[in-house]
């Protein structure tokens, strides 16, 4: 849809301006006399000569679906027609991309297809979970408590990620660091020690040779040494691009020390937590465990979750089916099955959510706690080993004089 400029003077003679997507000028003109605008100038806004490329168009980030969605939320709860509140919505969005989205979506719901349907068009911004969440509150006529829940779910889920975060930005900052250290001193300062060794006329100790040779492989094999990094990533990208090198993987990193611990503790509450939030927005077990399985991140999950949705279309209750996949800790079982016996299960799988959110915390604070003095040990023993080894030959020749 076209993109017009427009500039006039509203009801108290003040000069006003901006811009609105309409289908002509025709119709930025009735828009402008509803809006009492005045004297006005129309012209429509030059194409932007990167609009079909979407490398470089912004991307719509987590942040900007939650406040959309919240901001709905609201707009629903107040009466406002989903057409209109998805206008103003559309009109006040700064991020390009998801304007254009908000647009189209707005373009469909008016010609008479559900919101659902109108957000399945979009799958790399509103996911499975989403769209079906918004089916099952546009059925049962409480989209505005559905979007409200989904706004808290999204918020959660990024608060969580952004612990797990927190914990893997320090260490992978110290060890780019270290190997910046490493590559400038091997690079650029051995060289200038070596030459200074090699009019001493006496052979190197031996830490320093170590040194001086890991010095000259790195001055001489230093595209070699990136080409075999870019390759080595690229490998590892394909290899987890296929179903079994991506189970692998995965089942490997459940199986890590201190990490997997974490990992099977994030995919519990993801788990708990989406299924719980959709089964108490109506969406039928059996759905709600496929959207669940297909956005678990884990690919041991997600197989787990599809051999649990099985076992249930054949009459079995969710706990067996969860305790023989070995994943779940039995403690998770044994709390589903107390909420499919009271028949509050919803609540059940939100309280072990919140619990194993907690648990994440305590990890991930554990986990910051002892990477902190592994990292400071690992950073002082090569910066320290490296320049003992230089000064090593400097010591000897003060005991020979």
């Amino acid at each position: 849809m076209p993109v017009y400029l427009w500039k006039g003077k509203n009801s108290y003679g003040e000069k006003r301006k901006g811009k609105m997507d309409a289908s002509s000028v025709e119709a930025v003109q009735s828009q402008l006399k509803k809006l009492r605008i005045s004297d006005s100038t129309i012209k429509e806004q030059g194409k932007d000569i990167f609009e079909n490329i979407p490398l470089f168009q912004p991307s719509v980030s987590g942040r900007d679906l939650v406040i959309f969605t919240r901001q709905l939320s609201t707009m629903i709860d107040a009466g406002l027609p989903l057409v209109q509140s998805l206008d103003i919505l559309a009109n006040q969005q700064e991020n390009s991309t998801f304007k254009k989205v908000l647009v189209e979506i707005r373009m469909d719901v008016e010609t008479g297809t559900t919101f659902a349907d109108a957000l399945k068009k979009h799958p790399k911004i509103f996911d499975n979970l989403y769209a079906n969440m918004i089916d099952a509150g546009e059925v049962g006529g409480i989209l505005d408590t559905i979007l409200s829940r989904l706004a808290t779910f999204m918020e959660k889920g990024m608060a969580l990620k952004k612990k797990v975060k927190g914990a893997m930005t320090y260490p992978v900052i110290c060890i780019c660091i270290s190997f910046v250290i490493l590559t400038v001193i091997l690079v650029f300062v051995v060289p200038v020690f070596e030459k200074m060794f090699k009019d001493f006329g006496s052979t190197l100790p031996y830490m320093t040779q170590l040194v001086v040779d890991m010095s000259n492989f790195a001055k001489t094999n230093v595209l070699y040494i990136i080409g075999s990094m870019v390759a080595i990533f690229f490998i590892f990208k394909k290899i987890y691009a296929t179903e079994k090198g991506r189970m692998m993987m995965d089942t490997l990193s459940l199986k890590l020390p201190v990490f997997g611990d974490l990992i099977r503790k994030v995919a519990v509450a993801k788990f708990t937590r989406t299924l719980g939030t959709m089964m108490q927005s109506g969406v039928p077990i059996l759905e709600a465990l496929n959207v669940v399985g297909r956005t678990a991140g884990n690919k041991v999950i997600e197989l787990s979750v599809f051999r649990v949705a099985d076992s249930i279309s054949e009459g079995r209750s969710i706990a067996e089916p969860l305790e023989e996949t070995g994943v779940f800790p039995s403690m998770v079982v044994q709390m589903i099955n107390v909420g499919e016996a009271t028949g509050a299960l919803d609540a059940m799988l939100e309280k072990i959510a919140d619990f194993y959110d907690e648990e994440v915390d305590q990890s991930v604070d554990n986990l910051t706690a002892m990477i902190e003095p592994f990292m400071m040990v690992f950073l002082g023993g090569m910066i320290g080993g490296l320049v003992i080894a230089m000064y090593l030959p400097i010591f000897k020749l003060a005991s020979v004089v």
